[in-house]
């Protein structure tokens, strides 16, 4: 049985887990208003560019450019964004078992993984990681996804890869994330019916000007992607903390209520004790 002294300790204990829990609640929060503003700026270039690009995908003089030519798939490339630090709940195991139930189509996958949770996870999995990004600071995010969509497009050109995925997290609320897997390269065709007499000219042609609007489509989508990786990966962190503190606010209870119980059974038996040895001396 717990003494008083042992009781009180753990109760100081928890007090001071309790005050590391509320302010990395405070740091999510605070970074979660950070990363929504950052998504809500990037979606609207991003919705425009996959609308400019389907538009163009649509034209028969388009499909046979390499980005939406189908080919022989020899090697699947996935780019993988997850976190670099736990205490998120289940937004790694989420996106992570996503990603790695879409692989499972007997296909040589080679994977680019940013976080340090993915790479700890697929690593054990065995799986053939060819490169890796963690620690990515919030300041180079968006020249990050730059230098990332343009190392893709190498790839695909050189006849490395065949096909591009991206897996990662999408944000609709701060308490609904959804884990995604979808296809970058080679990119969709016929996803949108023209209007009658459409005639708008590409100069100097349809594939120079499809050169030009990949890479940068590439970008912004690599961008929000992450964007909407990181939104759902702080507020999934938040709320996992608001749950923490109100379940270390409940142990500090119930642990001040079994102190009080206990103190007061000591005072109860000395005094019965007290009481026991007067009447022993009065009988004497």
């Amino acid at each position: 049985m717990s003494s008083l002294r042992d009781i009180k300790q753990r109760i100081k204990n928890v007090k001071s887990t309790e005050q590391i829990i509320k302010a990395m609640d405070l740091v999510a929060s605070t970074k979660l208003q950070r990363v929504r503003a950052q998504l809500e700026g990037a979606r609207p270039i991003y919705y425009e560019l996959k609308r400019i690009t389907e538009e163009v995908g649509s034209l028969q003089s388009a499909q046979s450019h390499v980005f939406f030519r189908d080919q022989e798939v020899k090697n699947t490339l996935y780019i993988i964004i997850t976190s670099d630090r736990g205490l998120s709940g289940s937004y790694n195991a989420n996106i992570t078992a996503k990603a790695l139930e879409h692989m499972n189509q007997g296909k040589n996958e080679m994977l680019f993984i940013i976080g340090a949770k993915g790479y700890e996870f697929f690593k054990k999995k065995n799986k053939n990681i060819i490169r890796t990004v963690v620690d990515v600071a919030d300041a180079q995010v968006y020249y990050g996804a730059e230098r990332v969509a343009h190392w893709v497009i190498d790839h695909y050109l050189s006849g490395k890869v065949q096909e591009v995925f991206l897996a990662y997290t999408r944000f609709k609320t701060v308490l609904n994330h959804e884990p995604l897997v979808e296809r970058l390269l080679p990119l969709e065709k016929n996803t949108v019916s023209l209007p009658s007499g459409y005639g708008r000219k590409y100069e100097p042609d349809i594939h120079a000007f499809i050169d030009q609007l990949v890479p940068l489509y590439l970008h912004m989508n690599l961008f929000r992607a992450f964007s909407e990786s990181h939104t759902s990966e702080q507020a999934a962190r938040m709320v996992n903390m608001d749950a923490a503190g109100k379940n270390a606010t409940e142990i500090i209870e119930d642990l001040t209520h079994l102190y009080n119980r206990r103190r007061q059974a000591m005072i109860t038996q000395e005094l019965s004790e007290i009481v026991g040895s007067t009447n022993i001396l009065n009988i004497r």
